[in-house]
């Protein structure tokens, strides 16, 4: 095949690029018009894929292996979801990819299309025999910005592939720097259950609202306890765990005892941080309110459920992922770890060596007018033809 330079692989990946804006992914909607694409794609390179149906069938992941089955290689993985545009401010339509300037604009641009755009832009150089002596495995997940779903039934096959891969380059956006670690986290919804009653007579019920406070208070301190302990020498910014109420809803009239109060709890732990030492206290808080407000009123009381689970991505010492990517990348910087989660855990707890790497701020994910920058494609570009000079 002809030899492929950066400029034209960059543009490659432009033009698919706005293919894959097109696709409205957002995680409540499917992804499978996105999965049939890319699997027309790669079949035109005579690569087969294969399709991994969720369990309701509305979605699916996608892995293909292009080059030589023998060798251990090296797994390209993105998520196909992006987060919603409900009440955001765009200056053009997010479906439909514009060029102001460097900056292409549109909703999956950053978060993380631009990184698969450029993995496909290079397919036909990594499926042609001549190129490589070791795989290159795409691996594509659905629902990841609801709490990494999708990706864990795919790891568990890619695990079982044989020669098992060695290395997970996860492209979440990082301006295409080496990130090495993330840290955890987990999702709970808390549901208080109280007893309706006038606001007058408060002795004849109980508020679940005001239950709701006292374990919120709770939460609070220990977020401070968290802050407080922080050690400012780390890594991570900020440098230590995290905990947020993201959302609340109670109570139906101002001067009715709310019946029921349901709030969420999204914690965000260094690597090694006991997150159930951590919300002890919390729990146990949790105990006393629920046995208190059902010994008053049997059917009140609190309930709490585990929604999404994400464990962190830690540093790595003598394994090959983190000097592969440096060198791909030509990064001789300080090692760099952020606070937002990715599947990138997941994999590193599969037993692959892991790093994250992809073009496109993280500053830009999520927000109205999303966008990456050409010369970020341009460097992921740089980075695919690396990798497969590397794997030749």
């Amino acid at each position: 095949m002809p030899a492929l330079d950066e400029s034209t692989l960059a543009a490659t990946a432009i033009e698919l690029l706005a293919k894959l804006v097109e696709f409205d992914t957002t995680s409540r909607h499917s992804n499978l018009k996105l999965i049939a694409f890319v699997e027309t794609y790669l079949a035109r390179l005579n690569v087969s894929s294969v399709r991994m149906i969720s369990e309701d069938g509305r979605k699916a992941n996608l892995y293909a292996t292009l080059g030589p089955l023998c060798g251990t290689g090296v797994i390209l993985s993105g998520h196909t979801d992006v987060v919603p545009v409900d009440g955001q401010n765009w200056s053009s339509d997010p479906f439909r990819m514009v060029r102001r300037g460097d900056r292409l604009f549109g909703r999956g641009t950053c978060d993380m299309k631009g990184f698969i755009a450029c993995a496909l832009a290079a397919a036909p150089l990594f499926a042609s025999p001549e190129q490589l002596k070791r795989p290159i495995h795409l691996a594509l997940s659905y629902d990841e910005e609801v709490g990494c779903v999708g990706a864990p039934a795919m790891i568990g096959r890619l695990s079982k592939l044989m020669p098992r891969p060695s290395v997970a380059i996860i492209g979440e956006p990082t301006d295409m720097a080496v990130v090495g670690s993330h840290k955890g986290g987990v999702l709970y919804e808390v549901k208080v259950r109280g007893h309706a009653a006038h606001s007058s007579l408060p002795h004849l019920g109980l508020s679940a609202n005001m239950m709701a406070v006292r374990l919120m208070r709770r939460l609070v301190e220990i977020a401070q306890h968290e802050e407080d302990a922080s050690d400012r020498n780390s890594a991570f910014e900020p440098p230590f765990s995290t905990l947020s109420i993201g959302k609340i809803h109670g109570g139906t009239a101002s001067n009715i005892l709310a019946e029921e109060c349901v709030f969420s709890l999204d914690l965000r732990t260094i690597p090694g941080r006991d997150r159930n030492a951590l919300l002890k206290p919390f729990f146990t808080e949790m105990a006393v309110v629920d046995a208190e407000a059902r010994q008053r009123f049997p059917l009140a009381g609190v309930t709490c459920r585990q929604c999404a689970l994400v464990p962190a991505l830690s540093f790595e010492d003598g394994r090959p992922a983190e000097p592969l990517a440096r060198m791909l990348t030509h990064d001789s910087g300080p090692r760099r770890a952020v606070a937002f989660g990715s599947e990138a855990g997941q994999f590193q707890e599969a037993g692959f060596s892991t790093v994250i790497c992809g073009p496109g701020s993280i500053n830009q994910a999520h927000q109205p007018d999303e966008f990456v920058t050409i010369d970020q494609l341009h460097r992921c570009a740089a980075f695919m033809l690396r990798l497969a000079e590397s794997l030749g």
